[in-house]
């Protein structure tokens, strides 16, 4: 829908809409704001989706803003777009924050291929993320309960694969579904694929074979070998991929790593509304896979050897992949927390970090959150849309310390979060979920049990490093040492070249390190990104040594 009291501006932006766009959407024309809302009811009543509502902002008797902001409660999903003159750049700017902006665009916006139809492209590509065709989606039929059901939905959420939830025992639907594929408790979850056998209770690899993910590699030998894919890991594919290595990312579960999961990434440059890791992790895999690197899914890589000039990647059941030089990017997970009886109820209403998935299944219910960093700021808010109330469990004095102030501050404006403050979760108790916790007030020393089913936990992080041998150097937590701080006076002997270790290269040549699983990194996205390509820059100078 264009909105323009403005004649010539409104047919402008609506001529330039339809002649892109008009092969499929509908473009809807208004020249008042009153006009626009009234279009939108109608669209309404008839239950068809507005997938985008462009407004100019200087309009008689209502704004642009003012226009958008009513027309949420009837098209809430549609993105948002204002036209406007570089005088009202800064009331554009705080609509962002106060009606959910997704754009401002100065006017004029010619020419139309380079300043208009790019930014309708990402909006509308974010819509249809968002709002998907749901009648070729797989179906997952499970418990609410089961913990290897969390994995399956978990795998196909972090892996953009669309997917419609079925709880065997409290939807009808579901009772039918199992019924139909007579099966029994040890086959679920089932996963019915479209055009697909049906799955019981199968593994990451089974379920990635039989999506279509790739789950082994094309060649036997790449000039550059990533292992992980997160924000490091996909960056270093982008750039590498774009100038001419071959490249290849093995990957165990799904790209994005912890960042994947975040509910929303709001200090990233360039997305002044901030965006969730799903959208992050999707925009790089394009890009990864538009300049041509090999993404393996769902292969746990077990080891490393070094033979001769190349290195080879050992995972579990795939064979052997070798590459001129391999970059650990396996990042970091969140540690276990250390309370009575909660390693049974993993995935059972204990879960450590949180996905769209978890949120929206805690409507109406009390959820407990254990951090004091931005990742469990993130998780609580997001919650919190959902969740009649939010406890958020911090064993220090305050949130200053490691959380950001615009988390802060929103937590504290939230009327359905609560933050409980020098305390911990010592217990865990439930009969095939959980059912309580048991919360210590470090000030008085008493213990108080809580009836909870959901318990989200984000308590610093421990490096996946577990499989590089004994002759790659780390440090008494995991965190892979690099660079000059090789040459320190105890791991001297650990560099065997005459020149020096490259800023991110490891105790063994050709192998870099980037990202969270690198001693003394930022734990930052950007950071990370950053590793990532930076990486990329000395693996060409190492590949030129050899």
């Amino acid at each position: 829908m264009t909105v323009d009291d403005d004649a010539m501006v409104s047919a402008a932006i609506s001529r330039d809409l339809r002649s892109r766009y008009g092969a499929d959407y509908r473009i809807v024309r208004a020249t008042s704001g009153d006009q626009a809302l009234a279009a939108l009811a109608k669209l309404a009543l008839r239950n068809q989706p507005v997938a985008l509502i462009a407004s100019d902002q200087r309009m008689p008797g209502m704004t642009g803003i003012q226009m958008l902001e009513q027309s949420r409660s009837q098209a809430p999903t549609a993105k948002f777009l204002l036209l406007t003159a570089y005088a009202d750049t800064e009331v554009a700017i705080r609509a962002i924050n106060d009606i959910g902006l997704d754009y401002y665009l100065l006017k004029p916006w010619e020419p139309p291929a380079e300043r208009l139809y790019p930014i309708i492209d990402d909006l509308l590509d974010d819509w249809r993320e968002a709002n998907p065709d749901h009648s070729a989606d797989v179906r997952v039929v499970g418990h609410r309960w089961s913990d290897r059901s969390h994995e399956v939905k978990n795998f196909l959420a972090r892996n953009h694969v669309p997917y419609q939830w079925y709880d065997i025992e409290r939807s009808a639907a579901g009772q039918q579904l199992g019924d139909l594929a007579e099966a029994s408790v040890t086959d679920l979850p089932l996963v019915l694929i479209p055009d697909g056998d049906t799955l019981r209770a199968p593994s990451n690899l089974d379920l990635a074979d039989a999506l279509g993910l790739r789950t082994t590699a094309r060649q036997p030998l790449y000039d550059l070998c990533i292992v992980g894919g997160g924000p490091a890991g996909l960056a270093a594919a982008v750039y590498a991929a774009s100038e001419g290595l071959s490249t290849v990312i093995v990957e165990r579960e799904a790209p994005g790593g912890q960042a994947g999961q975040s509910a929303a990434i709001e200090n990233y440059l360039g997305f002044p509304r901030g965006l969730t890791g799903a959208d992050l992790t999707h925009r790089a895999v394009a890009q990864v896979g538009r300049f041509g690197a090999e993404m393996v899914l769902a292969r746990s890589v077990i080891g490393i050897e070094t033979r001769g000039p190349v290195h080879a990647v050992l995972s579990d059941g795939a064979g052997d992949l070798e590459a001129r030089a391999v970059l650990v990017a396996t990042g970091v997970s969140y540690r276990q927390l250390a309370a009575t009886g909660i390693s049974e109820l993993n995935g059972r209403g204990v879960y450590y970090g949180a996905t769209a998935s978890e949120a929206s299944q805690c409507q109406g219910d009390d959820v407990y959150v254990v951090g004091a960093a931005n990742s469990a700021g993130q998780a609580v808010l997001n919650l919190a849309r959902f969740a009649k109330r939010v406890v958020l469990v911090v064993r220090g004095p305050d949130l200053e310390r490691g959380m950001s102030r615009y988390l802060i501050e929103r937590i504290t404006a939230a009327e359905n979060v609560e933050v409980r403050c020098r305390s911990e979760v010592v217990g865990c108790r439930g009969d095939g979920h959980l059912e309580s916790v048991t919360l210590l007030d470090n000030g008085s020393g008493r213990t108080e049990e809580i009836a909870t089913s959901w318990l989200f936990i984000f308590i610093g992080a421990s490096p996946h490093t577990g499989w590089l041998g004994s002759e790659v150097v780390r440090d008494d937590k995991g965190f892979v040492v690099t660079g000059p701080e090789l040459l320190g006076s105890h791991d001297q002997q650990h560099w065997p070249l005459s020149r020096p270790p490259y800023a991110l290269e490891t105790s063994v040549p050709g192998l870099f390190a980037a990202g969270d699983v690198r001693l003394d990194s930022m734990k930052r996205v950007a950071s990370a990104v950053g590793e990532g390509a930076m990486a990329v820059y000395l693996v060409h100078q190492y590949l030129a040594t050899i």
